[in-house]
C-alpha cells in the first residue's frame, strides 16, 4: 500500500492542473476529477456558475464527477450552495439532515462543503462537495476547496 494522500499532495497536483489548463472549464473537470478520485470522503464534487437570463441569476451545474443531480439550475436564495453564492463565504455543514437550507439530491449524502469562486471581489460560482460520512470536512479540507476555488477564479479572470 503507498503513503496516504493528503490535502496538501492533492492541493499540488490541482496546482499542476490550473498551469497546464487551457481554459476555466478544462481546470474545472479536472479539480472535479482529482478531488473525486484522490479524496476517499468526496462522494460528488462539481462546480455552479451563476447565469442572468431574462433578469433573474441562477446557478447552473457545471463540470461535475459523481451521481447525477436533479439541481441543475439553483435559485441564489436557495440551499446551501445559493447561501454560498449570496454571501459569498464558505459554507460547512456537518450534518445535512440538520440544516433546513439543504436541498436533498442524495440520500447517502451526510455532509457538505460549498466555496464561492470570484473574479475581482464578485462571486461567480461556486465548488460544491458532498460526502456520504458526516462532518467529513476539516480545516484542512476547507483550506483545500477554498484552494481550488481560488484557482478557477484567477484563470477566469485571466480569461474575462
Amino acid at each position: 500500500m503507498g503513503p496516504a494522500i493528503t490535502a496538501a499532495n492533492v492541493m499540488q497536483e490541482v496546482d499542476e492542473a490550473a498551469r497546464t489548463a487551457q481554459s476555466a472549464d478544462e481546470l474545472m473537470k479536472a479539480i472535479c476529477e482529482r478531488l473525486h478520485e484522490r479524496m476517499l470522503k468526496y462522494n460528488w464534487v462539481g462546480f455552479y456558475m451563476i447565469h442572468n437570463e431574462a433578469g433573474e441569476r441562477f446557478l447552473q451545474l457545471g463540470p461535475f464527477v459523481g451521481s447525477m443531480t436533479p439541481h441543475t439550475r439553483i435559485p441564489l436564495n436557495q440551499g446551501i450552495c445559493g447561501a454560498a453564492a449570496s454571501s459569498g463565504k464558505t459554507v460547512v455543514v456537518d450534518d445535512v439532515n440538520s440544516d433546513p437550507r439543504y436541498l436533498a439530491c442524495s440520500l447517502e449524502t451526510k455532509s457538505e462543503i460549498v466555496a464561492p469562486i470570484f473574479i475581482r471581489g464578485e462571486v461567480v460560482g461556486e465548488i460544491d462537495i458532498d460526502s456520504h460520512f458526516p462532518a467529513a470536512f476539516t480545516a484542512e479540507d476547507r483550506r483545500l476547496v477554498e484552494h481550488c476555488a481560488s484557482l478557477v477564479g484567477r484563470l477566469l479572470e485571466k480569461q474575462a
